[in-house]
């Protein structure tokens, strides 16, 4: 077909049809993204806000706001496309087969990640507590959402994933105000009992960081081959327990030298016979 034989009026009629027809979608797929990222944005920061009055971790609302904010405007982008009338049947199939095969691939970072939202939601410690989970035992200097960062007492930092540490027992020294410290001494038998306890009693009372209530117990706990062992119980703060519990040990033993209490070792008594006499 030549120009000439176009007809203008068809054509005319055309062209107006397919800016009628898409022009009015093309202005209401922006308006539609417009104000949906508005809606996404206001959204996240609305969920970040109601996070951080119900106290959650700065590091959960963050990454949460975040992870809203993107899933939001992905929705809003597949519903232009479906509104502009691209088909979006084969394109859903595609990123639903892509997101298997991301998460088979990293189905371990996915149980880190899942472990860190737990923890960072329950709350099981939280930032400055002293802990001891996985074989480890230190400090919490951070908590990460696929790591928890812990410096030991040697100042060593132990990067734990959060996978096992969310689903394995974790042992929280920091949890309570109040710990309760326990010492076994030994002392020789034939030593005086009464003596020694009301040695041990006033070292306790003298330490200012013994706590009266729950008041200290010092008892005969064991007579075993080489000692008769005392067990001694008190409570302090637990920010004070450690220089405490060391403390204490290093009084009794000077005290128990001082009154003349003996501390024994384990020993065997050997008996040599010969010619049928001891």
């Amino acid at each position: 077909m030549s120009i000439a034989q176009i007809n203008p009026e068809a054509l005319f009629y055309g062209v107006g049809h397919f800016i009628t027809l898409y022009g009015v979608r093309l202005i209401g797929a922006v308006i539609f993204l417009i104000v949906g990222f508005w809606l996404a944005n206001k959204f996240s920061k609305l969920l970040s806000n109601v996070m951080e009055r119900r106290g959650f971790d700065a590091s959960l609302r963050g990454f949460m706001k975040s992870l809203v904010n993107i899933a939001l405007k992905v929705l809003v982008v597949i519903s232009i496309l479906s509104l502009i009338g691209i088909p979006m049947t084969s394109f859903i199939a595609i990123l639903a087969a892509a997101g298997l095969a991301i998460g088979l691939a990293l189905s371990g970072t996915l149980q880190n990640f899942a472990g860190g939202v737990l923890i960072l939601i329950i709350k099981p410690f939280k930032t400055g507590d002293f802990i001891e989970a996985q074989g480890f035992m230190g400090t919490v200097s951070e908590i990460q959402i696929f790591n928890t960062i812990l410096t030991t007492i040697d100042n060593v930092v132990v990067i734990i994933p959060n996978g096992g540490l969310a689903t394995g027992p974790i042992t929280n020294y920091s949890l309570k105000d109040t710990r309760r410290a326990q010492w076994v001494f030994g002392m020789a038998y034939g030593e005086n009992f009464p003596k020694a306890q009301k040695v041990l009693k006033r070292i306790l009372e003298e330490d200012s960081r013994v706590l009266k209530d729950p008041a200290p117990m010092i008892f005969l706990s064991e007579l075993n081959d080489s000692s008769v062992d005392i067990t001694v119980r008190a409570w302090a703060k637990s920010s004070e327990f450690w220089p405490m519990n060391f403390d204490i040990r290093e009084k009794v033993y000077a005290a128990f030298a001082k009154e003349g209490i003996t501390i024994p070792f384990p020993q065997m008594d050997v008996h040599l016979h010969r010619n049928g006499e001891s």
